[in-house]
């Protein structure tokens, strides 16, 4: 699973999975660029045309209001230094983009002055200094309990390697420093609405410098408000997040939209109830969880489905089911 190396030292590509994309590389005119859907399939057969054009420019991101690429001013590459000395504008909003205590906002609020949101008590939660900084150091190790599977989603990911990977809701970047640390990945963004759990992300990457170095990116964004263009990212995901999120139906519906044809969700997260769950058990469930979004494994695969994702599986432990499903 290595990643293939850049076509010449000075020039190394953003995605190593083309190396004939180096930031060098001759430019096509603008009126050649679509011009061909021949040479499109043969190139890069599971992109799309306009992702194509995103990866020769390097535009990896996108305006979390538009959609629309945004222009970069800075350093080429996606380690995180290069992305803190990077500022972003979207060509249609002209609302720019900026790096903050090592990692890129790009939420719809970002530099807004005056007006506050406050999300359902579910997501402020995490946004608690004392909770990322317990995430990982307790918090996070009593899922065992409810039969969380642990980082054991490799096999899931096979057809994304070489590829762009983001971990949603990532926290304070258990998996986001797994999947960068394994070199499997092109690209990795640890993608968070909390800031206080992208800190820590930080604050345990920077232990690493094998981590510090590689090509991930630490991004706030909103689930439901993702800052990539359609059909541009090989694999998401999402680790006990779910029940967490304002609205896992506008979530799902937004991974899908960024995923390529091909490309995986996989997630985990707590459920409402399984089939062996006794009536009364059922009930006290039901009247324990209702601040959570916590779903059946019936309503996962009904809201995946119904999102025009494919291939569906899952595996459940005791109150935890990990699943994943695909893009056609």
């Amino acid at each position: 699973m290595a990643i293939a190396a850049a076509a010449a030292s000075s020039s190394s590509s953003l995605f190593p999975k083309y190396p004939c994309l180096s930031r060098n590389s001759p430019r096509l005119p603008q009126s050649l660029r679509f011009s061909s859907t021949i040479r499109a399939v043969t190139l890069q057969p599971a992109k799309s045309e306009r992702n194509q054009t995103l990866e020769l420019e390097g535009d990896l991101f996108s305006c979390p209001i538009c959609y629309e690429p945004l222009i970069r001013k800075g350093p080429t590459g996606l380690t995180l230094g290069a992305i803190y000395r990077s500022g972003f504008k979207c060509r249609k909003c002209d609302k720019t983009y900026s790096s903050k205590d090592n990692y890129l906002d790009l939420t719809v609020i970002s530099g807004l002055k005056d007006y506050t949101e406050v999300k359902p008590a579910s997501t402020e939660l995490f946004r608690s200094p004392f909770v990322s900084f317990l995430y990982e150091r307790g918090w996070r190790q009593n899922f065992n309990r409810s039969g969380f599977p642990g980082p054991d989603e490799e096999e899931y990911f096979k057809s994304a390697q070489g590829g762009l990977l983001v971990d949603v809701s990532c926290g304070s970047g258990l998996f986001s420093r797994k999947f960068a640390k394994s070199g499997t990945y092109s690209g990795v963004v640890a993608l968070d609405f909390s800031e206080n759990m992208l800190r820590q992300c930080y604050d345990f990457i920077k232990q690493d410098n094998t981590i510090l170095t590689s090509n991930l990116a630490l991004v706030r964004a909103d689930v439901c408000r993702l800052p990539f263009a359609s059909g541009f990212v090989d694999a998401v995901h999402a680790g006990a997040a779910l029940h967490c999120w304002p609205s896992p139906s506008n979530a799902v519906a937004e991974i899908s939209r960024i995923l390529r044809s091909g490309g995986v969700f996989v997630g985990t997260t707590f459920l409402r109830y399984t089939s062996s769950t006794s009536l009364t058990g059922r009930v006290l469930r039901e009247r324990i969880l209702q601040n959570y979004n916590y779903l059946t494994e019936e309503e996962i695969e009904d809201l995946c489905t119904s999102c025009g994702l494919t291939n569906y599986t899952s595996k459940v432990q005791q109150s935890f089911i990990m699943f994943a499903a695909q893009k056609p």
